[in-house]
């Protein structure tokens, strides 16, 4: 998934108010950041797919450190006791590490059977949501709809930028995603490494979209 993913940031702010958006936004993309990351380095691998469109132009067939579900329980529980140290929020720390985790759901119902349960294990699950597109709009495009209503119905704007520069990000947003589910892949990411970075500096500008955002945005529940 891509929007469902940072629909979580949006929900977990109605749960957990006090969280920043920003945190829940991080805490839901953690495994893509470290698989990115992890790629980089050498630590996981993934193969583009010549001439595939959308989840078919990429075959994701060792991401266990970053992608499955042991280890982000993991990094759930990593992140979770980082914010509950920092905060001392315990419902705070309970909503990130459900975001977190989230990540794992979210992919099993998107991807193509590529998702493992722990590292170095064989087996890979995935209901492959996303090879639908009537059913990637449906799911995925009524997640990201329902927590833009929720979120908008629950904070209110400081000013111009906080209306203007919301909806622009909520925008490129949308039109990654689409553009995810339908081209193939860019020429950059024809390279496993030059689409890790590219990937990487686009979601850490969109997670700090995401910190700027519960700046601009603060929270006003309406009775």
């Amino acid at each position: 998934m891509l929007v469902g993913h940072f629909a979580i940031g949006l929900l977990g702010k109605r749960v957990a108010p006090a969280v920043s958006m920003g945190t829940l936004t991080l805490a839901s993309m953690v495994a893509d950041m470290l698989g990115f990351v992890f790629i980089l380095a050498g630590l996981e691998h993934w193969r583009v797919v010549s001439g595939g469109r959308g989840i078919d132009g990429v075959e994701l067939y060792d991401i266990g450190l970053s992608h499955s579900l042991l280890m982000d329980i993991v990094w759930g529980i990593v992140f979770a006791a980082l914010y509950r140290w920092r905060r001392r929020d315990n419902a705070g720390a309970l909503m990130v590490f459900t975001a977190v985790v989230s990540h794992w759901v979210l992919d099993w119902i998107s991807h193509k059977p590529d998702m493992p349960l722990a590292p170095g294990t064989t087996a890979v699950y995935g209901l492959g949501m996303w090879t639908s597109f009537f059913w990637t709009v449906v799911v995925e495009g009524g997640l990201w709809l329902a927590a833009l209503v929720i979120y908008g119905r629950m904070t209110r704007a400081k000013n111009r930028a906080g209306v203007y520069l919301f909806w622009a990000g909520i925008a490129l947003l949308t039109l990654s995603w689409i553009s995810n589910l339908t081209a193939s892949a860019p020429p950059a990411a024809q390279s496993p490494t030059s689409g890790a970075l590219v990937a990487l500096g686009f979601f850490s500008a969109m997670i700090a979209w995401a910190f700027w955002m519960n700046r601009l945005r603060p929270v006003h529940l309406r009775g």
